[in-house]
C-alpha cells in the first residue's frame, strides 16, 4: 500500500523543518554543537533505559470525580481548547493517583466548540471556567490563575499524563530547596525518552530543552538543579510571586516563549527557578498547534523568541554562548565544579563517614558548587543515589556512567577540583585524574587514617601478621598523600602524626559534618541505652563484644532495669548470638534513629582502638543524649572529662560513668547541652565552610 497523501505532506513538513531548524543551528550554535544535536535526535535510547509509564485506558466517557478541596494548597490550572479526550486522560489520571496535598482543578476552556463543556459539567470536583472569546493559551492560562484559591498555582498542559506522585514532589522541592519560586517538572514523550529536563537559554536569546531524547534516568538529568526555565506545560510556582511579576507576559500572546520569560522574570525578582526530576509528566507535545514553526500559531515562536531577547537583553548577557555544550551549560551559574569519587554510593544511615559525606556535599551546593559523584562500584543505590539527586548532586551510576577511564576522558576537563576518597580508591584513579584532568586539584580524603586504626588494632591483638598489613597500608597511604595537591583528616590528631610520617604534605581538617537536632524527650522521659555503629567496621565488633561481656555486667547489677540496645547494620553471628544476654536487644539496621537518639537516657562508645574522629559520638550529642565512652573513643574530639562527655577505660571505670549519669539529672543535663555546644562549635557545616572554600574551591 503507497502512501496516502496526508502521510506524504506529513514526512514533507518533517523534512523541509529539519533543515530549516539544522540550518538555524548552524548560524546560531556551530558546527560542534549543531552536530549534537543531530546526534541527539536520532539518538535511540535502549527499552531498559526508558520508564515504565502510568498511561490510562482510552474508554468512553462516564462521569466521575476528581479529588478537591475546599481549601487548597495547590490550584492545578489546566488551559483548554478542543481536544477533548486528552483532557479527559489528563484528568482520568489525576484521579486515579490522587496526591496528598489539597488541591482544586481550575479547567480554563478558551472557548472549545467540541465536547468538552458538557462533559466536563458531569465531572465532579473540576472548577469550570469558560473564557468569553479565543484568546490562546496565555490568556487562558492566566484567566484561570486569577480564579485560584491555592497558596501555589499549578499549570498543567491537557495533553499531559501526570505520573503517580508529580505533584506531592514539585510541592516538596519548595520546602526542601531554599529560595525557590518555581519548579518544573521532568516532561517525557509517550514512548518513554526524556522530553525536557529543565530549559536552558543561551545568550542569543534562543533556548534548548535540555535531555531532549535521551533517557529520562540518565544521571545528567536525574538530579534536582537550577534551570533558566521550565516548561509551562508542568510546572508550579507561589501565587503570590506569579502576581507580583505579572503573570504570563501577554505581548507573547498567544503563545510561545511565555514559559521562558516567566523562568526570567522569577529570576530577576531573586528567586530560584528549579527543576525536579522526581516529578514526571508525560506529554505529547505539538497535539494543538503541531510542530512546524512555519505555519500556524507555532509561528509565534520564530517571532516572539526576538520579542524576548528584546526584552532580557542585560540578563541574557550572563548567559551561557550558543557554542557551549548543553551538559555545561546546565550548569554555568556554579561558580566551581567539584568531582567527588567513593567507593560506593554513601548511606549516611549506616555509618558516620557516609553522614560525613553527604554533609560535605550539601555543603558544597551551599556555595554554589556543582558537585558531581562517581561511586568506584558504578551501582545505583536505590534510595540512597536517590538521595543524592534530590540534594542536587549529579549522581553517576550504570550503564551510563561506562568505565572510569571512557567516563573521565569524557568529562574530567570540565572539573575544577577531583575529590577522591580512601586511598585504595585513589590509587585507582589518581592516573586518571592526572591523564583526563590535568586542570584540576587533586584532593585525598582519607574519610580516616587506615594505617593508624589497624595498627591500633594489631597492637590491641598482639597480631605480628595484621601489625604487617598495617605498614602495608601505610605505604599505600603515604604515597597518595605525595601524589595529592592536598589531604584531608578528620582529627588533629591524625595531621599531627602525618606532620611527622609526611611532613612536606598539605593536610587539612574536615572532620564529620552535623546537623544539631535538638535536645530530643527531657531527662526523666528517657530510658536504656544505645549504641550506633556499623558491624563492617571490626572496631565496633570488638567494641559492642567487650562492653556486653564485661561492662554491661557491672551497670545491670546496679540497674537492673535498664536495656542496652544495639543498633547498626551487617551485624555478624557472635553480635546477634548477644540478644540472648539479659536486657541485650540487638535491632540490627533501624531505617529511622532518631527514637532512640531522642529516648535513650545515655548513648555508649566502648571502642577499644580506631582512629579518626567517631561519628556516633557526635550523632548523640547532636540530639542532645550524652555519651559515655573510651578515651579511644573520643580523640581528637574537643571533649572534656565530666563537662562535655565521661570517659572510662576500664569495664569498672565505664560502668560507673554510666551509672553516674543515668542517675545523676544535674550532670545529665550539663553533659547534654555542653554536647550540642561542642558539636555546633567542631563538627558542624559552618565549622568546616572556611577549610571547604580554601582547599576544594580555590584554584590551584
Amino acid at each position: 500500500m503507497g502512501l496516502s497523501w496526508t502521510e506524504v505532506r506529513f514526512f514533507y513538513d518533517r523534512g523541509t523543518g529539519l533543515l530549516r531548524r539544522g540550518l538555524a543551528s548552524l548560524r546560531t550554535r556551530g558546527i560542534r554543537a549543531s552536530w549534537e544535536r543531530v546526534v541527539r535526535q536520532f539518538h535511540t535510547v535502549p527499552m531498559e533505559q526508558r520508564p515504565s509509564l502510568y498511561l490510562p485506558q482510552s474508554e468512553p466517557f462516564a462521569p466521575f470525580d476528581v479529588p478537591h478541596s475546599d481549601q487548597p494548597v495547590a490550584s492545578i490550572i489546566i488551559p483548554v481548547y478542543n481536544q477533548f479526550a486528552h483532557t479527559l486522560a489528563c484528568l482520568r489520571a489525576i484521579a486515579a493517583h490522587p496526591p496528598s496535598a489539597g488541591i482544586e482543578i481550575i479547567v480554563s476552556d478558551d472557548g472549545s466548540s467540541d465536547e468538552t463543556e458538557s462533559a466536563l459539567a458531569q465531572v465532579d470536583g473540576v472548577r469550570y471556567y469558560r473564557r468569553a472569546q479565543n484568546g490562546g493559551f496565555i490568556a487562558a492560562c492566566n484567566d484561570g490563575a486569577a480564579e485560584a484559591r491555592g497558596e501555589f498555582l499549578v499549570f498543567l498542559n491537557n495533553d499531559t499524563i501526570p505520573q503517580p506522585g508529580w505533584l506531592d514532589a514539585l510541592l516538596a522541592t519548595f520546602d526542601d530547596e531554599p529560595g525557590v519560586g518555581l519548579v518544573g517538572a521532568q516532561l517525557v514523550y509517550p514512548d518513554g525518552r526524556l522530553q525536557e529536563a529543565g530549559g536552558i537559554v543561551f545568550s542569543d536569546g534562543s533556548a534548548h530543552n535540555y535531555g531532549r531524547f535521551e533517557s529520562p534516568n540518565d544521571p545528567r538529568c536525574g538530579y534536582v538543579r537550577d534551570a533558566d526555565y521550565c516548561s509551562g506545560a508542568a510546572l508550579a510556582i507561589r501565587r503570590p510571586l506569579f502576581e507580583r511579576v505579572g503573570g504570563f507576559d501577554r505581548r507573547y500572546a498567544p503563545a510561545y516563549f511565555e514559559d521562558t520569560d516567566l523562568g526570567f522574570a522569577v529570576r530577576a525578582a531573586g528567586e530560584r527557578v528549579v527543576y525536579q526530576p522526581q516529578s514526571r509528566v508525560v506529554h505529547m507535545e505539538g497535539v494543538t498547534a503541531g510542530v512546524d514553526v512555519s505555519k500556524g500559531v507555532k509561528a509565534y515562536q520564530v517571532r516572539n523568541r526576538h520579542v524576548f531577547a528584546e526584552k532580557w537583553q542585560q540578563m541574557l548577557e550572563q548567559q551561557p554562548s550558543p557554542q557551549t555544550t548543553p551538559h555545561l551549560a546546565a550548569s554555568a551559574r556554579s561558580q566551581r565544579r567539584v568531582l567527588i569519587v567513593d567507593s560506593a554510593t554513601p548511606l549516611p544511615d549506616r555509618d558516620s563517614a557516609s553522614l560525613r559525606l553527604v554533609n560535605l556535599m550539601r555543603l558544597l551546593r551551599q556555595e554554589r558548587t556543582h558537585v558531581a559523584f562517581y561511586p568506584a562500584d558504578g551501582n545505583h543505590a536505590g534510595s540512597a543515589t536517590q538521595r543524592l539527586q534530590q540534594l542536587g548532586v549529579e549522581t553517576w551510576y550504570a550503564p551510563f556512567a561506562a568505565t572510569p577511564a571512557q567516563w573521565m576522558a569524557r568529562h574530567g576537563a570540565s572539573f575544577d577540583t577531583v575529590v577522591v576518597c580512601r586511598h585504595y580508591v585513589l590509587r585507582e584513579w589518581l592516573p586518571l585524574v592526572r591523564r583526563f584532568a590535568p586542570q584540576a586539584k587533586l584532593v585525598f580524603d582519607t574519610v580516616d587514617l587506615h594505617y593508624l586504626r589497624e595498627r591500633r588494632g594489631a597492637e590491641l591483638a598482639n597480631d605480628a601478621a595484621l601489625k604487617r598489613a598495617s605498614e602495608r597500608t601505610k605505604a599505600l597511604e603515604l604515597e597518595m598523600i605525595a601524589r595529592s595537591d592536598a589531604t584531608l583528616v578528620v582529627s588533629d590528631v591524625e595531621r599531627t602524626l602525618l606532620a611527622q610520617d609526611a611532613p612536606g604534605a598539605h593536610v587539612d581538617i574536615v572532620s564529620n559534618l552535623h546537623h544539631v537536632h535538638g535536645r530530643g524527650l527531657p531527662f526523666d522521659e528517657r530510658h536504656d541505652l544505645v549504641f550506633v555503629g556499623g558491624f563492617r567496621h571490626p572496631p565496633n565488633v570488638d567494641a559492642v563484644q567487650w562492653f556486653v561481656g564485661e561492662v554491661f555486667p557491672l551497670i545491670r547489677a546496679r540497674l537492673p532495669d535498664v536495656q542496652f540496645h544495639c543498633i547498626g547494620s551487617d551485624a555478624p553471628p557472635e553480635i546477634a548470638a548477644l540478644a540472648a544476654q539479659p536486657g541485650v536487644i540487638v535491632h540490627g539496621h533501624v531505617p529511622d534513629i532518631d527514637p532512640y537518639m531522642d529516648g535513650a537516657r545515655i548513648a555508649i562508645a566502648p571502642l577499644r582502638y580506631g582512629a579518626g574522629v567517631k561519628g556516633k559520638v557526635n550523632l548523640s550529642m547532636a540530639h542532645g543524649q550524652p555519651v559515655v565512652a573510651t578515651g579511644t573513643a573520643v580523640e581528637g574530639m574537643h571533649l572534656r572529662d565530666g563537662e562535655d562527655v565521661l570517659v572510662g577505660d576500664s569495664p569498672q571505670s565505664f560502668a560507673d560513668a554510666v551509672v553516674r549519669v543515668y542517675t545523676d539529672e544535674a550532670l545529665w543535663e550539663r553533659l547534654s547541652h555542653n554536647g550540642i555546644a561542642n558539636v555546633e562549635r567542631h563538627f558542624s557545616l559552618d565549622a568546616a565552610r572556611e577549610v571547604v572554600r580554601r582547599v576544594l574551591l580555590e584554584r590551584r
